[in-house]
C-alpha cells in the first residue's frame, strides 16, 4: 500500500466520520423538536392564538438563525434541516426571527389558514371606516411593541394633518389605550403641540404590564418621541415600563389610569365624545383607538362579581395573608397566582374541566407538587354560582350546591375581544386568514 493511498484513505474515514457526525446530529436535532411538537400538540400550546412566526419552507436555508435569535424558549426548532413551530401559542411578538433570517424565510403573521381574526378595516392613514376614528397597534393586526411604537407617531402625524382646529372641542385627541402605541402618540401629540388626553383602562404599559415582571418584551432599538433612539437589546418589561413612565413623567403627559371607556359617540361638527364607565366625558376632534386585541377581563356573570373582593389580576401577592382565597380559572395565570398565594393563605382554586390543560409543563410539574403535597385545594367540575361577602357557592358536574368560606376571590376566565366596543361605534370588522403584520424594520 502507497503512501497516498495511505492518505487518501485516512482522509475519506475522517471525511465520513464527519458525516456521520453531521447526519447523527441532524436527526437528533429533529427528533428532539418532533418530540416537543408532539407535547406542545398535547398541551395545547402548537396552534397559534395570535401573532406567531409564518415559516416559508420552501425558502428556508436551515440557518438556524431565526432560532438563535428568539429569546423564548422552544417556540422554533428543527425539523429534517429547516425551522418549525413548536409552541406558536406562547410566542409574543418579539420579531428577532423575523429580522435574523438572512433569506426572509420568515414573516408574522395573525390568524391561520383555517383559524380566522377579526380585525378592524384600516386604511394607509390608520383612519378607520369612520372619519376621524383612527386605530394603531395591536388591534389593528401590529402586534410587535416597536412596531406598534411606530404605529403610534405615524398615526398622530396623520390625525394632526386632517385636523380642523376651527371646531371648538375640550381636546384635539382623545387617546383610548396607553400601551406601546397609545404612549407614543401621546409623546408626539405633546411634540407637535396637540392638546390630547390618554384613558387607560388599566396601568401605564397596557397590556404589556400583565406580563411576567422578568419577561423579555424587546430585541433592537426603538424611536421614542421626545426621548428619541432608545437602544434596548434583551430588554425584560420592567425595565420598559420605568422607561415610559420616566417621559411620561418628564413630559406632563395627561393620561388617566383605571379610566375604561364604554362609547364613542358622535358630537357637532363631526366631533366625537369619548364616554367612561365612570360617568366622565371627553369632547374632542380625533380619536385613536390603541388598545390591545386580547380586550377586558371575561366576567362570569354570577351575582355578587361586583363585590370589592372580587379581582382579576395579583397585585402585590405578599400584601395577602391568612386570608380564604378563591382562584378561578385553569390558565398559566390562575395557576400562578394560586401558587404564590398558597404559602400564606388557605387558597382554593376553582377549574370548570376535569383536569388542566393547555399549561407551561413547570406550572403543571408545581401545581400536581402542590396537590400532592395539600399546599392548596382544587375543586374540578366546578363553576362559580355566586359570591357573598363571606362565602362562594359553587356547583359541581352533578349541580350539587357546594359552600366555600371566602374572603378574597381571583378570576381569570380569559379575555373578550373589544369586537361590540368597535362595532358600536360604526367600525367595520373582517375576518381574515394568515393575516401578514408588516414591519417597519
Amino acid at each position: 500500500m502507497t503512501e497516498e493511498w495511505i492518505i487518501y484513505c485516512g482522509s475519506a474515514l475522517v471525511c465520513g466520520l464527519i458525516f456521520f457526525l453531521y447526519i447523527w446530529r441532524y436527526r437528533r436535532k429533529s427528533q428532539a423538536t418532533i418530540q416537543k411538537i408532539e407535547i406542545a400538540k398535547q398541551e395545547g400550546t402548537y396552534e397559534p392564538v395570535s401573532l406567531h412566526p409564518y415559516i416559508d419552507i420552501d425558502n428556508c436555508i436551515g440557518s438556524g438563525a431565526c432560532i438563535s435569535a428568539c429569546p423564548e424558549k422552544d417556540i422554533l426548532g428543527f425539523v429534517n434541516g429547516r425551522a418549525a413551530l413548536i409552541n406558536a401559542s406562547k410566542c409574543v411578538g418579539h420579531g428577532a426571527c423575523f429580522h435574523a433570517c438572512p433569506v426572509e424565510a420568515i414573516s408574522l403573521r395573525i390568524g391561520t389558514e383555517s383559524r380566522g381574526v377579526e380585525l378592524p378595516h384600516v386604511n394607509q392613514n390608520f383612519e378607520t371606516n369612520v372619519k376621524g376614528i383612527y386605530i394603531a397597534g395591536e388591534l389593528g393586526g401590529m402586534g410587535l411593541i416597536k412596531n406598534s411604537v411606530e404605529q403610534g407617531k405615524q398615526a398622530m402625524d396623520n390625525i394632526v394633518k386632517d385636523m380642523d382646529k376651527s371646531v371648538a372641542t375640550d381636546f384635539d385627541v382623545v387617546i383610548i389605550g396607553a400601551g406601546p402605541a397609545g404612549i407614543s402618540a401621546a409623546l408626539q401629540a405633546h411634540k407637535l403641540g396637540i392638546k390630547a388626553i390618554t384613558l387607560e383602562q388599566d396601568t401605564i404599559g397596557g397590556t404589556v404590564s400583565n406580563f411576567p415582571r422578568a419577561k423579555i418584551v424587546m430585541t433592537s432599538p426603538m424611536e421614542l418621541p421626545i426621548k428619541g433612539k432608545v437602544k434596548l437589546f434583551e430588554t425584560k418589561k420592567s425595565v420598559l415600563i420605568d422607561l415610559w413612565n420616566e417621559v411620561i413623567k418628564d413630559n406632563n403627559i395627561d393620561i388617566k389610569e383605571n379610566t375604561k371607556v364604554k362609547h364613542i359617540k358622535s358630537a357637532a361638527s363631526g366631533s366625537y365624545s369619548v364616554e367612561t364607565e365612570n360617568g366622565q366625558s371627553f369632547h374632542a376632534k380625533k380619536v385613536l383607538i390603541a388598545i390591545g386585541r386580547r380586550g377586558t377581563p371575561r366576567k362570569l356573570g354570577v351575582p355578587g362579581e361586583g363585590l370589592e373582593k372580587v379581582y382579576y389580576k395579583l397585585i402585590e401577592a405578599e400584601s395577602i395573608n391568612e386570608q380564604k382565597v378563591l382562584v378561578v380559572g385553569g390558565g398559566d395565570s390562575a395557576i400562578e397566582t394560586a401558587m404564590m398565594l398558597a404559602g400564606q393563605n388557605k387558597v382554593t382554586l376553582s377549574y370548570r374541566a376535569d383536569k388542566f390543560a393547555r399549561l407551561k409543563p413547570k406550572n403543571l410539574e408545581r401545581i400536581n407538587a402542590a396537590i400532592a403535597n395539600k399546599e392548596l385545594e382544587v375543586w374540578f367540575n366546578t363553576n362559580v354560582k355566586e359570591i357573598q361577602e363571606k362565602v362562594v357557592f359553587l356547583t359541581d358536574e352533578k349541580d350539587d350546591i357546594l359552600r366555600l368560606e371566602n374572603d378574597l376571590a381571583y378570576i381569570f376566565a380569559g379575555g373578550e375581544l373589544p369586537i361590540p366596543f368597535l362595532q358600536s361605534a360604526g367600525i367595520e370588522i373582517a375576518k381574515r386568514f394568515g393575516y401578514t403584520v408588516k414591519s417597519h424594520g
